[in-house]
């Protein structure tokens, strides 16, 4: 999956409104929603904007950028043609679906990598940042295992746990994902840059920091809360009694996600806070196949099957997109129109420009999609893709 191409004007209004103090996402996704493109919201009056989202989120949609913008702005237009390199919008196709879910995904992503693991079905292997020997091992055991029954193994790139479930995903057959603090372009902790190089060439690495953004401690959990929102579920491996790997656990959690603990010695300070998740109704496991059939993974061989050790894993098959519940697909012109096709409202007009299909075949391709369900048509001539859920 590619993301869409973006002007240099699209670029300036979506990190205009990115960056814009006090305009939070939820807020944000209001706006868009109710306009279209950020270039549409922000030629707005103050009155249309607030009727949607408030007095506050239209002062600050439409404050004047700060000083340094510009300068900003010409780092991120270098940075994102670099190879690799790419930003991911809330109304881009390639968005992380998992993260529409919550109420206030993150507008702007930026992506080094592969970006086609933002869809990939994925689980989270956390925990604490002073492992222990132990730990280290079975978060490396636990992400290899996942990575070879086809999952992405999604983690906060941290030493300790974190690295290890990195490092043992990229020894299997699937991949990683980092999820970081910081901006897109620093390493944290430095001691990763080899790592951070090797999850980029194999794997991806998300972040929704502006370029530049040093490590915080106010920015982790945050990053926590998009480790949470983007994976089917999240497996802490050890943890103290205040962690960080216990928010990503609450977070996901509350948004309904899996959430998976490894039992240790009840004299041991790093299983306090695996067993106190345990206590609130976390899954105790053991091996990794105890996450993954609780995920939907079988030991049948059949499906795609991958080994772990000594046991055979085999992935329960899923419909593609283009199957449908009765065996047809879509013709290649519809499912060029659905990539084009992002999370936000778009126009009759962007999507022609985008796909380049005269209006006969435009009008057709999009009522075969809304009969079949993939899209919507709103009031005002505007689409968006439909929400699956499963």
């Amino acid at each position: 999956m590619q993301t869409l191409p973006l002007t240099d004007q699209e670029i300036a209004a979506w990190l205009r409104l990115a960056m814009a103090p006090g305009l939070g996402p939820a807020a944000l996704r209001r706006l868009l929603a109710a306009f279209g493109l950020p270039e549409a919201v922000l030629s707005q009056t103050f009155a249309a904007l607030a009727g949607v989202a408030g007095d506050a989120a239209a002062r600050a949609a439409l404050a004047p950028p700060a000083a340094d913008f510009q300068a900003h702005l010409d780092a991120v237009r270098a940075w994102h043609e670099l190879p690799g390199n790419a930003l991911v919008t809330l109304g881009d196709p390639a968005y992380p679906p998992l993260l529409l879910t919550m109420p206030d995904p993150p507008p702007l992503l930026y992506a080094k990598g592969r970006i086609d693991l933002l869809h990939a079905r994925s689980v989270a292997v956390v925990g604490s940042r002073s492992a222990t020997p132990q730990g280290v091992e079975d978060a490396t055991r636990f992400a290899r295992a996942f990575a070879d029954a086809g999952l992405t193994v999604v983690s906060g790139l941290a030493s300790g746990v974190d690295a290890a479930a990195h490092r043992g995903a990229l020894q299997g057959r699937g991949s990683t994902v980092a999820v970081i603090g910081t901006g897109a372009d620093i390493v944290y902790p430095a001691a990763h840059h080899t790592l951070a190089h090797q999850i980029a060439d194999g794997g991806a690495i998300l972040s929704e920091w502006p370029l530049g953004t040093p490590a915080r401690s106010a920015h982790f959990p945050q990053r926590n809360r998009l480790i949470a929102g983007m994976v089917s579920g999240v497996l802490v491996v050890e943890a103290a009694m205040r962690s960080g790997s216990l928010i990503t656990a609450r977070l996901a959690n509350e948004m309904g996600r899996d959430v998976f603990a490894i039992p240790g010695s009840i004299h041991a300070p790093l299983a306090r806070g695996c067993h106190r998740m345990i206590k609130q109704g976390a899954k105790l496991v053991e091996t990794p196949e105890d996450v993954l059939e609780e995920l939907g993974l079988s030991a049948q061989a059949s499906g795609a099957v991958a080994s772990s050790g000594s046991n055979i894993i085999a992935l329960k098959p899923h419909a593609s997109k283009e199957q449908r519940d009765d065996g047809a697909r879509l013709p290649p012109e519809a499912e060029r129109l659905l990539d084009a096709l992002g999370h936000s409202p778009t126009t009759l007009e962007i999507l022609a420009e985008r796909t380049d299909m005269h209006d006969t075949l435009l009008q057709s391709m999009l009522l075969r999609l809304e009969l079949a369900g993939e899209l919507c048509a709103l009031p005002g001539g505007r689409y968006v893709r439909a929400t699956h859920s499963g």
